[in-house]
Formats: C-alpha cells, sequence, structure tokens
C-alpha cells in the first residue's frame, strides 16, 4: 500500500554540447514523448542549452526537429572583427527568439539553467534568470571560434569548458534521478580539415576528461556512437536525430 503524501519522484535532463551533434537530443525528445516521461527540471550546456530552451518553454519534439532540419552553420553565426573570436553567434540568439519570443530563462514552464563558463576567472556559471537568448549565446560561445558574451560584468563562454553535460545544476535543484545525454566524437574521428574543426577537436579532447567526474549522478547515460559523424556538418542532421532516438529508446527501456 502506497504511503499518504510520498513524495513523487523528480527527474532531471542534463543536455551535453556538441555542436552540430546536438541533432541527437531531438531524437531523446521523442522517446520520452513517446514513454511519458516528464522532466521536472532541465539544464544545457552549448547547443544542449538551445536545445534545452526549446524543450523548457513547450516547443514539441516535432517542431524541434524541424528547426534542427533546417539549420546551417550560416543560420547561427557571422563573421566578426573582435579581437576575441572569429564569429559571433548572434543570429543564434535570434533563431531562439523566432521560435519561442523573447523570453527570460525564469519564465519557462520547466524549471531551466543554462551553463557557462567566466574566461576571467574560470568559474562555471550558473544561468537561472535573465534574458534566455543572451544566457544560451553565452553558453555556446565555443572559445576561439565566437566572441564571449557579456552578462552582468562577467565575460561568458562556452560551458563545456567546465561543465558539459550539467548535472549538478539538477543535483542542486533536487532531482532524484537524472537523465544525461553526452555528445563526444573520439575514437575514429576524423582528421580535421579546417581551422574550425582544429578548434573544435581541441575542445572537445578537453572537455570529455573534464566531463567524468560529473557524470558519477546520473542515472542513466544517452551516449550514442557519433565517430562517424562530423561536428559541423548540417546534411547530417536526420541521422544524427535517429541515432538520438534510437540510443534513448534503448537506453530508457531498461
Amino acid at each position: 500500500m502506497e504511503l499518504l503524501g510520498k513524495k513523487k519522484k523528480k527527474t532531471g535532463l542534463a543536455l551535453g554540447g556538441g555542436a552540430v551533434l546536438g541533432a541527437v537530443h531531438v531524437g531523446v525528445f521523442k522517446v520520452l514523448k513517446e514513454k511519458n516521461i516528464t522532466i521536472d527540471c532541465i539544464s544545457g550546456t552549448s547547443i544542449g542549452a538551445f536545445m534545452a530552451a526549446l524543450y523548457a518553454f513547450g516547443v514539441s519534439a516535432g517542431d524541434i526537429e524541424k528547426v534542427s532540419e533546417d539549420l546551417s552553420w550560416l543560420d547561427i553565426s557571422k563573421m566578426s572583427l573582435s579581437k576575441f573570436g572569429l564569429m559571433s553567434n548572434e543570429k543564434f540568439g535570434e533563431l531562439l527568439i523566432e521560435q519561442i519570443g523573447d523570453k527570460n530563462i525564469e519564465d519557462a514552464d520547466i524549471p531551466l539553467r543554462i551553463i557557462a563558463t567566466d574566461i576571467a576567472t574560470g568559474e562555471r556559471v550558473v544561468l537561472e534568470k535573465g534574458n534566455l537568448a543572451d544566457a544560451v549565446r553565452a553558453s555556446a560561445c565555443i572559445p576561439g571560434i565566437f566572441k564571449p558574451m557579456e552578462i552582468d560584468g562577467r565575460m561568458l563562454m562556452d560551458g563545456g569548458i567546465v561543465e558539459n553535460v550539467p548535472v549538478t545544476p539538477l543535483v542542486d535543484m533536487g532531482a532524484d534521478h537524472i537523465i544525461g545525454v553526452m555528445l563526444t566524437v573520439s575514437a575514429a574521428a576524423k582528421r580535421p580539415e579546417h581551422i574550425i574543426e582544429v578548434l573544435l577537436n581541441t575542445f572537445e579532447f578537453m572537455i570529455t576528461n573534464i566531463s567524468k567526474p560529473y557524470l558519477e549522478d546520473v542515472d542513466v547515460l544517452i551516449k550514442p556512437d557519433l565517430s562517424s559523424f562530423d561536428k559541423v556538418d548540417t546534411r547530417q542532421i536526420r541521422d544524427l536525430i535517429k541515432i538520438g532516438y534510437e540510443e534513448a529508446e534503448k537506453m530508457l527501456s531498461n
């Protein structure tokens, strides 16, 4: 007999960064819907922050899939004259506003946390209020590629520098059960063909090792084999969604 007043377990979802590989998250969303798994809190880093924002504000898995399939590198970046980066990801924020409007983080339907890094101090910054588009842009400022975002006097960059699968904010929010989605290309990663891929590979090798301690709090880790995929080629979107769906279906059926 169930005890009266028994507390419902709180499920958190942590979405990792990985540039174009973030399309994997869409496949995960589709499985969550099919299995009627309710997410009570969500966090994201880099492209995971973008996906988490859409999900937290009630955009359906199908609509997120459409956004992902129409995405191109030019949609989220433009050349920058900044001494801090090759490009600006201003368009990334504009794309988010097109989908859900100009919102604040604290207005989300599902409690949301965005992870960034203070590039002056190296501190992990958990953004839980304020302009959503700015927070997502800050979280997705890959070092050397995108110029940093300034929020509340701090120069912020990609959250993957400190926590690429953002588990700790979910623990702090009281999550009892945590699902993590990790996007890495390691074993069979292909030889870089240009400076963007050199920078992305360097960044990934660094964050893979940093992520390990945080993953100890994850109950279900969705980590598809992405070794045959490219981090910048948006022609792979459908295949990435498919492999995300298959891995999530496998891991969430246990």
